[in-house]
């Protein structure tokens, strides 16, 4: 009997610990670059026993283009919200019902219902921001608030500009600066958008996204990026401030989905949940400084992203802003042809 007992817990300790096994297991996520906080991955892989690994990306174009290609391995990607709709069309994404998962109740509810997911079968919230103007005010004193930074640049600048190599959001503050409206199909317009920006670039220094180191130490004098980089760069250089493009800028929110061929849906799942925690959804926005779309974080969020002037949009610059949506695909294929003259 006593040998039988002790067969009994052996066999019990051999269970529990292959169930940890099954339990631990890895969970591979594909994010843009310097957007995940190291912190948030350590204390996830503490509460859940997961390794994450994290490969990062360049543009959502990028994205999108390997993902397609198969092979990937990856579980997670974080695409912005007018490249959802491409992304659920083309059936890469699981539908995970994140909207059934205990801490979707922590989810602002202006982020619950939108156009790109309607009510959250795909995705949950990331991060959410905007593009605007980053200027070093010790080189240029003048008017930041206008995309003629980096459009019509003051001489003060010219060959000192950064901008961010990503489509959809130059093509939006470009089409705005010239008078014209997102998914515009005006060809004398675009013809007028792509002559600037061709123009334009001959005075800028680069297209890059090495922004939180290159603008606080002088190698860049301005650039048209994403608020929370410029927001960085202020936290290291106080001569650093953010301008709201008069004209227009775009809106975005990026969102973290399962992917359909994803090996770990079940670890990926754990993740999507666990970011919708508002202590947990405050370390993602403390590394990045961008706001997360999730209620109560808030509260756990570092100091000094309260009332930070790169994440408040002024009341005199709020009708400027506007969500990117998804333009036709006939339309996408004009700006694409100009993007791609531009990029040479």
């Amino acid at each position: 009997m006593k040998h039988m007992w002790k067969a009994v817990v052996a066999a019990a300790a051999l269970a529990a610990s292959a169930g940890l096994a099954e339990a631990a297991g890895e969970l591979n996520i594909y994010n843009w670059g310097d957007y995940t906080n190291p912190e948030l991955l350590k204390k996830f892989e503490a509460e859940h026993g997961v390794k994450v690994t994290v490969t990062d990306y360049d543009s959502n174009d990028t994205a999108l283009a390997k993902v397609r290609a198969g092979g990937h391995g990856f579980d997670i990607v974080v695409p912005s919200a007018n490249y959802i709709p491409i992304w659920v069309k083309e059936g890469l994404l699981l539908e995970a019902r994140p909207d059934q998962m205990e801490n979707f109740k922590n989810v602002d509810k202006r982020w619950v219902d939108v156009p790109w997911d309607p009510g959250r079968h795909y995705s949950v919230p990331w991060q959410w921001g905007f593009s605007g103007i980053g200027v070093n005010t010790s080189v240029y004193d003048g008017d930041i608030n206008t995309s003629a930074i980096f459009l019509d640049p003051p001489a003060e600048l010219v060959n000192k500009i950064n901008v961010e190599p990503e489509m959809t959001d130059v093509m939006f503050a470009t089409i705005k600066y010239l008078g014209g409206d997102w998914c515009t199909e005006d060809r004398e317009l675009l013809k007028k958008v792509r002559d600037k920006l061709v123009e334009a670039k001959t005075k800028w220094l680069a297209m890059d996204y090495s922004v939180t180191e290159k603008l606080p130490r002088g190698d860049y004098s301005a650039v048209y990026y994403w608020n929370g980089a410029i927001m960085r760069s202020r936290l290291a250089n106080p001569d650093i401030k953010f301008g709201f493009p008069k004209e227009g800028f775009p809106i975005f929110m990026d969102s973290v989905a399962i992917l359909k061929d994803a090996k770990n849906p079940e670890n990926a799942k754990l993740f999507m949940n666990f970011i919708m925690d508002p202590e947990n959804a405050a370390l993602i926005s403390a590394h990045a400084k961008y706001a997360n779309g999730i209620a109560g974080s808030e509260q756990y969020m570092p100091p000094e992203m309260k009332d930070a002037p790169e994440l408040v949009i002024p009341a005199e610059y709020e009708d400027a802003g506007e969500f990117l949506e998804q333009c036709s695909p006939e339309v996408s294929q004009l700006y694409t042809r100009i993007w791609t003259e531009v990029s040479k």
